[in-house]
């Protein structure tokens, strides 16, 4: 019997080929969905599913939060998460909080419908190559520009705190932070610091 498989990506594309994959397989039939809170409302009048997939970067994820959330209503069913730009780091906290696994989305057809299957029987799935680094890249394409400087005053704005705040954490001149702030805002196109916080935490950025 065909697997019920929710799917919940926020591009057409990836939803339609992933529906393709495992449609025309045999191995499931799919359900789709383009934001999280799409993908819980389906899960409450639908679920429950074998396996729930949810892309890490969609609207109303921010990072790892959307993981919990379809967590909790799962019913105990697999969850997995697809993701096009995920580092190895964001893989691991991922199946640290009970993810049932981490699929990037570059995986070749056959790979993924025998994931599919993996986790719908209750398996942990997690590519070798990918969380041994051969294929994960070790950050987000979000943040390669960002100095280390730059990412710890990012890391600060995320937490909600003030300039002076995160200057007494970093041992830095306030103006220094200020200074900070400003480039990253350009760098990533933020309109101000809580636009960049929240770009940081949708692009997976920790």
């Amino acid at each position: 019997m065909a697997l019920r498989v929710l799917i919940a990506d926020d591009h057409d594309m990836v939803r339609d080929t992933f529906t393709m994959f495992l449609e025309t397989s045999g191995t499931a039939q799919t359900v789709p969905a383009g934001t999280l809170d799409e993908a819980l409302d389906v899960m409450r009048q639908k679920g429950p599913f074998d396996l729930v997939l949810l892309d890490y970067t969609m609207p109303g994820m921010k990072g790892l939060e959307g993981l919990k959330a379809a967590l909790e209503i799962s019913g105990g069913n697999p969850v997995g998460i697809v993701s096009g730009t995920g580092t190895r780091l964001i893989a691991q906290q991922a199946l640290d909080m009970g993810a049932a696994g981490f699929l990037p989305k570059s995986m070749p057809a056959k790979t993924l419908v025998n994931a599919v299957r993996f986790m719908a029987m209750g398996e942990v799935y997690a590519p070798v190559d990918f969380m041994s680094g051969k294929d994960a890249p070790d950050e987000t394409d979000f943040e390669r520009d960002l100095s280390d400087r730059e990412k710890q005053v990012l890391r600060g704005l995320m937490a909600a705190k003030s300039n002076k705040e995160i200057a007494l954490e970093l041992d830095l001149q306030e103006v220094t932070i200020k200074l900070h702030v400003k480039t990253l805002c350009r760098k990533i196109d933020a309109k101000n610091r809580t636009d960049a916080a929240m770009m940081a935490r949708d692009a997976g950025f920790v």
